[in-house]
């Protein structure tokens, strides 16, 4: 039996925590990371809450070993401090030695720093480095560049929400295929004004924490993070006698093509996304033992998503938890912060709480796991829903 694609390093910094370990002992104790915003000059500084990570840019640059005299935006600091330790989490000590790739995801990209300087490129030259720092692709070939990824695949992802589900996707894709030997898959987001002004034009913005499948949910917490997992075949994995943390078993990308910013009503592609991942994990909705749920805690959402749950799985839905009351929503680093979150719980067998859950929607009677459970754990879906109806699930197993 085929048990797909071998996970064999992760990494992540997030709201909750500068790396892995840190990342699980704040899901196990309910630790959140939501708070005000103390590193972005806004006007809506007080108006809401986000997910901010601990270490400012000039922290992560030290850190890093970087000439503070870089082009570097946030999203490539924090995306480079966590596939360097998914590449050591993987004990790889030679990238070079193996055909791989590196498929990150990014929604934000450079644009913290373009906001930062932009009065200042006509009037001076000392911050116009960061223009050439500005484009998506910009920190994916950073990353690329310090890790030493070269000869292969380097590319970038930009689907909304969905967009490290789906560097995860393609990146399983490649190896099945047999194009690759290894790839580097995740995705960063920093936070900036752009994204607070664009979500807060939208409305969807909650001036309190997230409150997931609640039906007095108020709207989602932005967070800023970066996660990656590196993937490797199976030749490679006997061959180099690899330690494995679980296997991508399955994906699925759908589009709804309903509305620019909304899901369907009915759930209409994350049901897709979720019955092509099924089909290609060739498991039957009931092997699935948790989800972890995109809810992002706006009205749209949880009530798409939802209804998508109770037609996949109908009257058997699995336990299911959304972890952004932790990290709040880190755009397209989502679906790696949460594959990172879904093999965790699998290598500890429990399931993440719902955190500040307490009113059941009154559309449906299905309710999220509000407390930590321990339970054996094989299988774990994970959703990630994206503007433009771009919706995509992974399954992850042991």
């Amino acid at each position: 039996m085929n048990k797909g694609v071998a996970i064999t390093g992760m990494g992540i910094i997030s709201a909750i925590g500068n790396n892995v370990e840190e990342n699980y002992s704040s899901l196990i104790s309910g630790n959140k990371g939501i708070s005000r915003i103390s590193k972005i000059n806004t006007i809506h500084k007080n108006a809401i809450m986000v997910g901010e990570i601990a270490f400012t840019n000039k922290e992560l640059e030290e850190q890093l070993g970087i000439s503070p005299d870089n082009n570097y935006s946030r999203t490539a600091l924090i995306g480079l401090v966590a596939a360097k330790e998914a590449i050591k989490d993987a004990n790889i000590l030679d990238i070079a030695a193996y055909k791989t790739g590196l498929i990150s995801a990014t929604s934000v990209g450079g644009m913290d720093m373009t906001e930062k300087y932009y009065y200042d490129y006509l009037e001076s030259d000392a911050h116009r480095k960061y223009i050439e720092g500005h484009h998506a692709g910009d920190s994916t070939q950073k990353i690329a560049e310090e890790l030493g990824v070269k000869e292969s695949l380097v590319t970038t992802i930009s689907t909304a929400c969905s967009s490290a589900a789906n560097a995860i996707m393609y990146g399983a894709r490649l190896i099945k295929s047999g194009k690759l030997d290894r790839v580097v898959v995740g995705g960063a987001d920093c936070l900036s004004k752009f994204t607070i002004n664009g979500f807060k034009t939208l409305m969807i913005l909650s001036d309190t924490y997230n409150t997931p499948f609640d039906e007095n949910r108020k709207g989602l917490n932005l967070g800023e993070a970066a996660a990656f997992l590196v993937l490797e075949s199976d030749a490679l994995v006997a061959k180099e006698n690899k330690k494995v943390l679980a296997y991508v078993k399955g994906y699925g990308n759908a589009n709804d093509a309903y509305h620019q910013t909304a899901s369907s009503e009915n759930g209409d592609g994350a049901t897709l996304a979720m019955e092509k991942a099924l089909k290609v994990a060739n498991l039957r909705p009931e092997a699935i033992d948790y989800i972890n749920a995109h809810g992002t805690a706006t009205g749209n959402n949880d009530l798409s998503e939802g209804r998508a749950i109770l037609r996949v799985f109908k009257d058997a839905v699995p336990d299911f938890s959304s972890t952004k009351p932790y990290t709040g929503h880190t755009l397209a680093a989502a679906g790696g912060i949460e594959a990172v979150y879904s093999i965790l719980a699998l290598q500890n067998n429990v399931v993440f709480p719902n955190l500040n859950f307490t009113t059941p929607m009154k559309e449906f009677a299905i309710r999220p796991q509000v407390e930590i459970k321990e339970k054996e754990l094989n299988t774990v879906l994970s959703n990630s829903l994206g503007f433009g109806g771009n919706c995509s699930t992974v399954i992850f197993s042991k």
